[in-house]
Formats: structure tokens, C-alpha cells, sequence
């Protein structure tokens, strides 16, 4: 239904064990990557997960460890022998990052197109439909223009079939009546979709923050998350100054986010590669927010509709 695959975990430089960042979200045969480190589409490969189906490739930033593996993941997808254009999406700067990265991926058998996120649609956390999943994104605060994004599936309410039949509606009214729109009958009746429409529905949510300080522009995009995935650069108790310098964060840090959003888990990610085990610190942020797990690379979590 819709599955998310923490493809890399780690931060600055790949480990033989851990590579770069990177995240892949599937719904309805499409897919959504978020950054695109060195390396994504070995890990990928190492799923079996489609590499035709990527639609949209979005970006937090460009430091190299988030975007270096852009050419080669172009050219693997062109030779999957996709001819749909791919969009990338991402803070000021895209473009030009984007023409010097494609030198080396000439001949692509499909147009790649960019939409740089204005500074409007990231105060506003302006959403965006992408292949029928809901993107929002916000500022995060990096040495560089950063963002972190929430992707979304939302869904109707239940259409109530007894209660259209007790209203005396119409058959031909019932499908515009679900899409939550309004119908007028023929001798003039107003027909609206709270006259059939049952509560609200359970959607799922899943937000993506990292190469950040924690702010209050985060906490607000995770509200509600089914999954938080966040940077945890430094699990270490006595690392607290260093994330400050470095504008990164700890473990605790990204646990007390989770906590203050009220999300259903928190996968920790983007790891130095000063920490080689960064399970040892695990301890540290589930005393924050219990429902904390590790990032390991190319761990999946397959989500379904609550209700159903």
C-alpha cells in the first residue's frame, strides 16, 4: 500500500557498511526519493525495488552526501528503458547544481525537469501533489539552505450508501456527492457531501528531517506522523556542542522532536561515521521518546490503512 525504504543511513561518508542518505517512498506505482547519496542506486539495487517507477526525486539540500549519486541513479534509471520525464525538487540553487551534476549523465532517454522551492512555499509549508501522495515541506536550519519534507496520503470519508438512499438522492449524484463535491437535481435541490460522507479517515504520514538543528518548523510538519525519520549524527552523551557547531543533532535532540510532534515511531538517521555502532546509543533517545529504532540500511516498513 505504501512502503518506505531507508535506503542509506549514513551522513559525511560512506561506510563499507552504511551508505549514504538517502529515502525511497512507494504508493500506487509511484515513488518518491528523498536526497540521493553516493551510492543509492547500489543499495537500491540491493532491494529489488523498481528503478522505472521513480517519479519525483526531492532534495534537502546539496551537500555531496545527499545529491553526489544523481548522475549514476539517472543513467540506471534511463537504462530501465523509462521514458516519463523525472522531476527534481528542491531549495534555491537546484538548477545550477543539476546542469553541472548532468555533464556526466548525457543522453538520458527522458526529460528531467526541476521546480525549485521558492521561500513562500517553504514558510507555508505549501503542498504539493505528487503522484497522489501529499508533499510539504519547511525550513530546516544547516550551514546552507536546508529543507524537510512530510509526504501524505489522505483520504475521503467513508460514503454512507444508506444514508444517499434515506436523503432520497439520486443514484446519478452518489460519485460527485464522494469526491466531495456539490450536485443540484434537476428541480433545483442542493445535494452537498456532508449528507452522505461518514468522519473523517485515517490517512498515513511520513516526515523526513535531517542536516538540521531541531525547530519549532519541523515539529509542526511532523505533527501526527505515522513515522519521523531524523537525523541523529551524534548519539554520543558528550557530543551535545558539537552538533551545535556543526548544526546537526544528537539523539536526544531528535527523540524530544518526536515527542513534541506526537508521532507514532522515530527512526534515527544520517549517522557519523565517527559512531560505527550507533545501536550502543539507542538508550539515550528512548528515554526521550520510547518508540525510537535505528536506522539500518534498506529497512522497510510496509503501511495499511488503520480501519481496514
Amino acid at each position: 500500500m505504501f512502503d518506505v525504504c531507508l535506503l542509506g543511513t549514513g551522513g559525511m561518508l560512506p561506510l563499507p557498511n552504511r551508505f549514504l542518505t538517502s529515502c525511497l517512498i512507494r504508493f500506487g506505482g509511484h515513488s518518491i526519493l528523498i536526497d540521493c547519496g553516493e551510492g543509492t542506486q547500489i543499495t537500491m539495487r540491493r532491494t529489488g525495488w523498481s528503478f522505472k517507477d521513480i517519479d519525483y526525486i526531492l532534495f534537502t539540500h546539496y551537500h555531496a552526501d545527499h545529491i553526489s549519486g544523481l548522475p549514476g541513479l539517472l543513467l540506471t534509471i534511463g537504462n530501465c528503458e523509462r521514458t516519463e520525464p523525472v522531476t527534481l525538487i528542491g531549495p534555491k540553487g537546484l538548477r545550477k547544481v543539476v546542469e553541472g551534476l548532468m555533464i556526466i549523465a548525457p543522453g538520458l532517454p527522458f526529460e528531467v525537469r526541476t521546480m525549485e522551492l521558492t521561500p513562500e512555499m517553504i514558510e507555508e509549508q505549501t503542498e504539493m501533489e505528487l503522484g497522489g501522495m501529499v508533499v510539504k515541506c519547511c525550513r530546516a536550519n544547516h550551514g546552507v539552505p536546508c529543507v524537510s519534507y512530510s509526504v501524505e496520503v489522505r483520504r475521503r470519508p467513508r460514503f454512507d450508501p444508506v444514508r444517499a438512499k434515506e436523503a432520497g438522492i439520486p443514484l446519478e449524484f452518489w460519485r460527485v456527492l464522494q469526491r466531495g463535491e456539490n450536485a443540484v437535481g434537476a428541480d433545483g435541490t442542493l445535494y452537498t457531501p456532508d449528507m452522505v460522507l461518514a468522519e473523517e479517515r485515517k490517512g498515513i504520514k511520513v516526515t523526513y528531517a535531517t542536516d538540521s538543528r531541531p525547530t519549532d518548523s519541523i515539529v509542526r510538519l511532523a505533527e501526527g506522523s505515522d513515522l519521523f525519520i531524523c537525523e541523529g549524527m551524534y548519539g554520543e552523551p558528550d557530543k551535545e556542542m558539537k552538533a551545535k557547531e556543526h548544526k546537526h543533532m544528537s539523539y536526544s535532540e531528535a527523540a524530544l522532536m518526536a515527542k513534541k510532534a506526537g508521532v507514532q515511531e522515530l527512526w534515527l538517521t544520517h549517522f557519523s561515521p565517527a559512531m560505527p555502532n550507533p545501536g550502543d546509543y539507542l538508550e539515550t533517545a528512548a528515554a526521550v521518546f520510547e518508540n525510537t529504532k535505528v536506522g539500518k540500511d534498506r529497512m522497510i516498513r510496509e503501511f495499511t490503512y488503520t480501519d481496514e
